[in-house]
């Protein structure tokens, strides 16, 4: 956990989560996967017309972050959409994002204003 100076954690997840998507071409890749679809390094790299080596670091960015989960089937690796993975960093950036700015009905209400 990454501490703020106010004491608002947070989580290796959220800081996983957030590195992943910080780049417009894993953002792409991401969209890829829509529907729970399966597919490889070549695959990916060959519909975003990108290298296959830096195809392969994206992929295991998204899969570091939470993003995205992989098997392996003999030499061959398969990535999905990993929902649990998301729905964990969302849930701890939500909760660090209501610490440091909670809710309310004007600037005064909350750390951010």
């Amino acid at each position: 956990m990454q501490t703020a100076g106010s004491g608002i954690r947070l989580t290796d997840a959220a800081r996983g989560f957030l590195k992943a998507l910080a780049s417009d071409t894993r953002q792409q890749i991401l969209f890829l996967f829509e529907g729970g679809v399966e597919l490889t390094v070549s695959q990916v790299a060959e519909r975003l017309s990108l290298a296959q080596s830096a195809t392969s670091t994206h992929l295991a960015t998204l899969r570091d972050g939470g993003v995205l989960t992989s098997r392996r089937e003999w030499k061959t690796v398969y990535y999905r959409a990993d929902p649990d993975g998301v729905r964990r960093a969302l849930a701890d950036l939500q909760a660090a994002l209501a610490a440091c700015c909670p809710p309310g009905d004007g600037p005064s209400a909350g750390g951010c204003g």
